[in-house]
């Protein structure tokens, strides 16, 4: 068993994660579909950015072995016998400290199979370029020399391949705690969330325990098991916890719901009918599809809008979705303004989402600047209630997040029955029908009318969600009639 690039990442994500992936994959969870969509992505770049290197001696994807250890270096430019520079292609729009662990340990197999390292870069996306016609290579990528900080790695990656060998050859699975989550990785942090939901199937943690705590850090969850602490109700209070954590602790030890209703109230009283309550699907590319776009630039393909003009007033529904393969900023830009007024409250969830795609569509439609400078000053955040801790329930696990607090305030309503229940896979299934083309056209009809339905959803569960903080406030609710569904706009 080689130790690959991929498996000496691994083993500095979580030691546990290389000798299950070496030794019983299958505890493992496969990947996502959107996990193998994003691997596709990145196959897209590899043909653009070997346009940069025609006419080098050059060879790409080439394979090393020695002394254990393998290595497919992206890009390998041959500047004399023996001497290489090592090229590596990443997808993102910086240099991260992974991208240096891995070109040092690529550096060390293909030393150890007797070449010399020239230089080290990462060739990366430049965030900065705008399509204009065919793809143009030299402007889509950035290559930056990290040759000083790929030596200065070295030391640290030739003392950490024997300890990940170690632990490829265990004979049985190393600590699964999260407390080792990234203690050797420069972004240990990222992958907490990701290492959780595997060791969820590891172990059964019993409710409400420390490893449900909104953020942890590894150093954090250390701490608490050697004190013994396993539930959140027994952690003491001199231990120190983020603003979020400490609502959530407070919540599971008393049992109770926090609600600050002179805060709520006040927050309810600064908005003004009519209410607009508004959510946008967008759709992003590594490689910008269309003409005036960034690589990796959010730009909305859909919307639903709820719409009440006053207190028990007849809930309307307005919905655009795009299916064409074009920009669509102009014509959601043209619906939307036929859709909202120029007065009352715009109420998002994560408003700073919202006001950044309407950042986006004025780029584009630089026309429309004022248009989308009004409407985000009149946007109010939903969400705000709840990430300020004005209202916090232990159920909510920490999170101001719309799928967490729905099913405590409104729990008759759920995104169970849909076939599109989160953004990131509406966004995927966008793409491959509408840029790439997958797909029958019945397929697609299905696939949009499952958009407008998982879209729709999100606006209408801001609606109960602010009737649920009336109710809490004890202010005047009227009866709403349900929605009205409109006839939907597909352009």
């Amino acid at each position: 068993m080689a130790l690959t690039k991929s498996d000496y990442l691994l083993w500095l994500k979580h030691p546990a994660w290389l000798w299950l992936k070496k030794n019983a994959p299958e505890k493992l969870p496969p990947p996502s579909e959107n996990d193998l969509s994003s691997m596709l992505a990145g196959t897209r770049l590899e043909p653009l950015a070997e346009q940069l290197f025609l006419g080098q001696d050059a060879e790409f994807q080439a394979h090393f072995e020695a002394g254990g250890l393998y290595c497919k270096p992206d890009i390998l430019t041959h500047t004399a016998p023996k001497t290489v520079r090592l090229t590596e292609i990443k997808s993102s729009t910086k240099v991260k400290p992974e991208h240096i662990s891995d070109l040092a340990f690529q550096a060390i197999v293909l030393e150890a199979a007797g070449f010399t390292v020239e230089s080290a870069s990462v060739l990366h996306i430049n965030n900065q370029y705008v399509r204009q016609g065919e793809i143009n290579p030299p402007e889509l990528f950035i290559i930056e020399d990290v040759t000083a900080e790929v030596t200065a790695k070295q030391a640290e990656v030739r003392s950490n391949i024997p300890r990940a060998l170690k632990v490829m050859a265990l004979p049985a699975c190393p600590d699964v705690s999260p407390r080792f989550c990234g203690r050797a990785c420069d972004a240990g942090a990222d992958i907490m969330k990701d290492w959780l939901g595997i060791f969820r199937n590891l172990s059964t943690p019993p409710p409400q325990s420390i490893y449900d705590l909104c953020c942890p850090s590894a150093k954090l969850l250390g701490q608490l098991e050697d004190a013994g602490i396993m539930l959140m109700a027994d952690i003491p209070n001199d231990v120190k916890l983020s603003a979020k954590q400490q609502r959530q602790v407070q919540a599971v030890k008393t049992g109770q719901r926090f609600i600050d209703l002179e805060a709520l109230k006040s927050f309810l009283a600064g908005l003004t009918y009519p209410l607009y309550f508004l959510d946008y699907e967008t759709f992003m590319e590594d490689i910008p599809p269309f003409d005036g776009m960034r690589p990796y630039q959010q730009v909305p393909c859909q919307y639903s809008l709820h719409i009440l003009a006053e207190p028990g007033g007849d809930l309307i529904h307005k919905e655009y979705l795009h299916t064409t393969p074009d920009l669509p900023a102009a014509a959601i830009t043209a619906r939307l303004k036929a859709d909202i007024g120029p007065t009352g409250t715009v109420l998002a969830w994560y408003d700073s989402f919202e006001k950044g795609r309407n950042d986006v569509l004025a780029a584009l439609l630089p026309a429309e600047a004022a248009f989308f400078a009004d409407l985000n000053a009149r946007i109010q955040d939903l969400m705000k209630p709840f990430s300020d801790g004005h209202f916090v329930d232990k159920a909510f696990m920490g999170s101001a997040s719309i799928k967490k607090v729905l099913p405590v305030l409104v729990p008759e309503m759920s995104y169970v029955g849909l076939d599109i229940k989160e953004g990131q896979t509406a966004q995927r299934l966008w793409v491959e029908a509408v840029i790439y083309g997958q797909g029958t056209e019945a397929e697609k009809a299905k696939l949009f009318a499952n958009l407008l339905a998982y879209c729709k959803q999100d606006t209408r569960a801001m609606v109960k969600i602010y009737e649920a903080l009336l109710e809490v406030c004890g202010l005047a609710l009227l009866p709403v009639p349900p929605a009205v569904q409109e006839a939907p706009a597909i352009s």
